[in-house]
């Protein structure tokens, strides 16, 4: 019931014109996998429409919950709030994002913070 509703959703918005955001989404694995959404749909809803849609060919990778998978794009995890539209991602072509299980997002700056500390550390020096 779940996946013909969502499919009745990405009819509506073929027919009705309203803007697309075409997503092909690769696993860890190498697997790939296109969808549709709305620009007002956000990390969470497109984390939740695939678990409860799960392609067929994706059995492996299988996970227990929605909660589990986060979007990566441009090598940065997207946080469940943000909406494609706020990435302004341009219309009629596929945008590519990784999708992976982890159960949590590191800080948003825990890694400018690893990096400052790295250099930090690298300019020293001993002499003996």
């Amino acid at each position: 019931e779940l996946h013909q509703r969502n499919l009745i959703r990405q009819e509506c918005q073929f027919r009705c014109g309203l803007p697309k955001v075409n997503l092909r989404l690769i696993l860890v694995s190498g697997k790939t996998q296109d969808f549709i959404f709305s620009p007002n749909d956000s990390a969470m809803d497109i984390a939740k429409h695939v678990f409860d849609n799960w392609p067929l060919g994706w059995e492996e990778e299988q996970v227990s919950s929605a909660s589990i998978l986060r979007l990566i794009f441009q090598g940065r995890f997207l946080h469940g709030n943000v909406t494609l539209g706020a990435l302004k991602l341009p219309p009629g072509r596929t945008t590519v994002m990784h999708l992976v299980a982890r159960e949590t997002l590191p800080e948003p700056n825990s890694h400018g913070q690893r990096n400052r500390e790295k250099t930090a550390e690298s300019n020293c020096c001993l002499l003996l």
